[in-house]
């Protein structure tokens, strides 16, 4: 039997809370990787991140600066833990960090740090404030929507779109307002989580589909795996979901990527109409939390991406398990004061 090739990897999105990051599920599709014997290395924001915990997953974590402390601050304490890890491969997980590993990508790759992710072009194509314009260059239907800086702005937005309409976070999330009062409130409560500007989008009714979907950089579909929501939680995450056979939603990836030249991992979620229609309402740029669900079905994502980041050919995966399902659960998770003060005081544990 051939030795499992040994590599480092550091992975972000640790917070496996209610809300969760795609962190754990990523490094689960790792671990059961035949090709790998993998030494975990968690990047995290915050001290209560559980996967910080979770010895079983990670194998020792370090604490790295916001986003918005740009990408000088991020290079440097990549490169200090990079004297101790020697890390092989870095996978950042969360929407907001991804313009500073790509724009510090090459200066990893001088380090030895590989990456494999979009350009900054293709991640602003497909933007919340520029998705509907990009439907209209390509010929993908996405809802109608407007982006706008100011409260006071909502109601010009409403006199284009009848009632119920979507109220979309800078990032994350998203709420159905029925009422100006409504849409005034979700605002509000997403300009103070998330920023400017918020998205106001028309309401599609139907049923949701997400794909999780992976290219090479070149124009080509490495894998596409289309899943429908069982059970959606009140901040609209999939806390179940089902392997669905549909070639419409595979060639809509694949004619995605095609456009984009896409790199990397992504997921489209999708709103199927009751007419059959698939409207696009969001391109998430990196895998999504239900990523492990793909290795499961036998498209094994996270794996793909290593091995062509290393720069290993990797052939377009034919088959999944159809009717494959995950359900998530909660459970508690025990640790020591000390290690959390740890992680707190030191920034690694």
């Amino acid at each position: 039997m051939m030795e499992k090739r040994k590599l480092v990897i550091a992975v972000t999105g640790l917070n496996n809370i209610d809300s969760p990051g795609p962190g754990i599920p990523v490094i689960r599709a790792l671990r059961e990787c035949d090709d790998f014997d993998v030494r975990i290395i968690g990047l995290s924001y915050e001290s209560l991140e559980p996967g910080i915990y979770m010895k079983e997953m990670v194998d020792k974590t370090y604490q790295i600066p916001y986003p918005s402390a740009g990408t000088e601050m991020l290079l440097s304490r990549l490169l200090t833990i990079n004297d101790v890890e020697n890390i092989d491969l870095v996978i950042p997980n969360f929407d907001a960090e991804l313009y500073n590993f790509i724009k510090i990508a090459d200066k990893l790759k001088d380090a030895g740090i590989a990456s494999f992710l979009p350009s900054v072009d293709q991640l602003d194509a497909r933007d919340k404030i520029n998705l509907y314009s990009f439907g209209q260059k390509f010929d993908f239907k996405v809802p109608e929507d407007k982006t706008i800086y100011s409260v006071e702005k909502i109601s010009e937005a409403v006199d284009d779109f009848e009632f119920p309409i979507v109220v979309k976070g800078k990032y994350y999330e998203a709420t159905i307002a029925y009422t100006i009062e409504q849409a005034e409130k979700a605002f509000h409560r997403l300009n103070a989580k998330w920023g400017l500007p918020i998205i106001i989008q028309k309401f599609i009714s139907g049923s949701e589909i997400n794909v999780a979907a992976l290219g090479d950089g070149n124009g080509n579909m490495i894998s596409a795996v289309p899943m429908r929501k069982l059970y959606i939680t009140d901040k609209g995450k999939a806390w179940a979901g089902i392997t669905l056979q549909d070639e419409s939603l595979i060639e809509l990836a694949r004619r995605f990527i095609a456009v984009t030249k896409w790199k990397g991992g992504f997921e489209l979620e999708i709103m199927r109409t009751k007419e059959g229609e698939s409207y696009i309402m969001e391109v998430n740029p990196r895998f999504p939390a239900w990523i492990y669900l793909t290795a499961a079905s036998g498209q094994n994502q996270p794996a793909a991406l290593t091995k062509m980041s290393l720069g290993e050919k990797v052939e377009p995966f034919k088959n999944y398990e159809v009717g494959k399902m995950f359900i998530r659960y909660s459970w508690d998770l025990i640790t020591n004061i000390d290690q959390f003060q740890q992680i707190s005081a030191f920034g690694e544990l």
